[in-house]
């Protein structure tokens, strides 16, 4: 059994954070997604880059790393558990944990970047929801906001901050042909579950344009599923409708039934199909879902290191063993930077039910993509670290996105490491615009999932 920490050691992360909230910048001082454009005065992190030219000679099939400015660059040091305490105040308590409990575990620090960025359309919708965003009544979903975008560049609550991760632009459509969801064994055994098969993602605010949640008819997000191996989860699929006004509705097709059912308790700390409750239905993609559980609290902006520009992590001809070890995610495949990032605090409210009683988050200034989170049991110890992977996105025009990510049990030592293209052969692909009918409102349905399933 591994040590447990306690929920206090957040608040030496919240003593340091330089609060921010309720002051106003000027908006010459900030990009279109609400990111101070002017380097740390440290140094540590950079100024803005600005918009950059996707690179010479890359197309979609090409290992992307392969073609990055930076590839060649060298790590600046390298933090182990060794000298971990000396870096303890840019670093979160998850990840402070990792590198004490896992064996040869290291975060390889190297300089950093600023190169997310967003398409020029999905800037001006950002800028104009500044003054037109608002939250519903009850301050946990998304009234109004104009899409493409940040809906609030400019957060004032936690919930804003969070709402900015689950709706950010990731073109219109991803696909993995196939992924890989990968759960490792058991302290001490050998037997993995690695769950392949094809994934589509639908965005229908990710379309050119000037999109509201009124406009799509409040759907958010379209999710299929399809498990080709192992044998004993072969043939199961699913369908995910997510909603800016509601839960979200799964149907699941069971193959030894021959039928899709309804999942009406698919939503929140519902464990997902075939994972040995290692995998919770809001842990996918760091967070997702309804945020109604939860107080949201925006504790500040910090410096820290964090995963940054992890091309390794996309390298879809490696092997799956090489980067999935039974001692974690390989320390050659992650890279870190220093980085502005916002504290995000879930507390578990007095009235819900949830299996973690607080959930910490660090969204980068950029692209308020989750970097880090963090999961507290019911005692109040830390029990879940999560990390993603970020990369900019040539086919979006830049934009950055997080899809690969991985989460560390304490508690049992197991992890899981999904929404990965590793060993599969072809890489994810990310599409602006597409036309292809798997990436239509209607391809989400019961019927849809029970027509593709039993053919």
């Amino acid at each position: 059994m591994m040590k447990q920490h306690s929920i206090r050691a957040v608040s030496a992360v919240a003593a340091a954070v330089c609060l921010v909230i309720g002051t106003a910048a000027m908006a010459d001082d900030l990009t279109p997604s609400g990111a101070e454009r002017a380097a740390s005065k440290d140094g540590l992190v950079p100024a803005f880059s600005g918009r950059q030219a996707s690179p010479a000679g890359w197309q979609w099939g090409k290992t992307r790393g392969d073609f990055w400015k930076h590839k060649s660059e060298k790590a600046l040091y390298t933090i182990d558990a060794s000298n971990v305490d000396k870096y303890a105040d840019k670093l979160t308590p998850g990840q402070i944990q990792l590198v004490k409990q896992l064996k040869g575990y290291r975060m390889d620090v190297y300089p950093s970047h600023r190169e997310c960025q967003l398409p020029e359309l999905a800037e001006q919708n950002s800028t104009a929801n500044l003054t037109t965003a608002k939250l519903a009544s009850n301050g946990e979903m998304i009234q109004t906001a104009t899409f493409p975008g940040v809906a609030f560049p400019q957060p004032k609550n936690g919930a804003e901050a969070i709402l900015n991760y689950e709706t950010r632009y990731r073109g219109e459509g991803a696909e993995w042909s196939p992924g890989v969801t990968a759960i490792s064994p058991h302290p001490g055994g050998s037997e993995w579950i690695d769950s392949v098969g094809p994934q589509v993602f639908f965005f229908p605010t990710g379309k050119e344009g000037k999109i509201t949640p009124q406009d799509v008819d409040q759907f958010n997000l379209g999710a299929y599923f399809e498990v080709d191996s192992p044998a004993a989860l072969a043939g199961q699929a699913f369908v995910q409708r997510q909603y800016f006004d509601k839960d979200s509705e799964t149907y699941y097709y069971f193959p030894g039934q021959r039928r899709v059912r309804r999942m009406p308790a698919y939503t929140h700390d519902a464990p997902l199909i075939g994972y040995e409750n290692q995998y919770l239905i809001d842990e996918a993609n760091m967070f997702n879902g309804s945020i109604d559980r939860f107080n949201w609290k925006l504790v500040g902006k910090k410096e820290m290191i964090v995963p940054y520009d992890d091309f390794g992590m996309y390298t879809f001809k490696d092997k799956l063993r090489d980067v999935a070890t039974p001692n974690g995610i390989s320390s050659d495949h992650r890279r870190y930077e220093v980085h502005r990032v916002w504290v995000v605090e879930a507390t578990l409210k007095p009235s819900a039910r949830h299996a973690a009683s607080k959930k910490v988050f660090y969204l980068d200034e950029d692209s308020w993509l989750a970097l880090v989170g963090e999961d507290y049991d019911a005692q109040g110890k830390l029990w879940k670290v999560r990390e993603s992977y970020p990369i900019p996105v040539w086919e979006l025009g830049g934009a950055c996105d997080n899809e690969p990510f991985v989460q560390y049990d304490l508690n049992n030592g197991r992890y899981v490491f999904d929404a990965s293209s590793i060993g599969q052969g072809k890489d994810i692909h990310w599409y602006q615009q597409i036309s292809d009918p798997r990436f239509k409102v209607d391809f989400f349905t019961a019927e849809s999932l029970r027509s593709v399933s039993e053919r």
